[in-house]
């Protein structure tokens, strides 16, 4: 992936956390998978229950880039937003826009902590931390990273479409970009 892109997918995501603060929220973790570096989409985490199923569902992300045959990702995630719901110990900056940018060779760590300022209309970004190879991942999105390229072993003739619609049958909300809808 070009820096270009992934600045792209950066500033959207940064976006994206300025409009759920204002909402008083963070975003859901979101997989953007790549294929030959386009985009297929934004896939944002389903509604969870806090920790198995939560566990669960953010590794079930890979799923989407998986049937994309995708060989890149990035995943996006909030650090203390994550350790709540799955039950788990907070580790690293927070409140901290994750993403973790993926390939078949490895991933890279990038961090965005930020301050919440109610009185501001966007969060206070923070320095950004050096990207971190290989950096270790939380257990649940180690999961996605690892089965996002692992072949899906599907017996339907269109294993991206019928993964498309059982993702949106469980909740998850799919925004694909146009060369990938069908």
């Amino acid at each position: 992936m070009d820096t270009r892109t992934f600045d792209a997918l950066t500033e959207s995501m940064k976006s994206a956390y300025a409009a759920g603060l204002s909402e008083g929220a963070v975003p859901r973790p979101v997989i953007m998978p790549l294929v030959r570096g386009e985009l297929v989409g934004l896939i944002w985490l389903r509604p969870v229950k806090s920790g198995e199923d939560a566990l669960t569902a953010i590794a079930s992300l890979s799923n989407i880039a998986a049937a994309a045959n995708a060989d890149e990702i990035v995943l996006a995630w909030e650090t203390q937003d994550v350790a709540t719901t799955c039950e788990l110990p907070s580790d690293g900056p927070s409140p901290c826009l994750n993403m973790v940018h993926a390939t078949k060779d490895g991933h890279t760590l990038h961090q965005f902590p930020y301050i919440e300022d109610p009185s501001a209309a966007e969060p206070q970004w923070r320095p950004a931390p050096a990207p971190q190879p290989d950096a270790e991942l939380v257990p649940p999105v180690q999961a996605a990273v690892d089965y996002a390229f692992t072949p899906l072993e599907l017996d339907h003739p269109s294993p991206f479409g019928v993964t498309v619609v059982l993702m949106e049958e469980d909740g998850y909300n799919l925004r694909l970009t146009e060369a990938f809808t069908f």
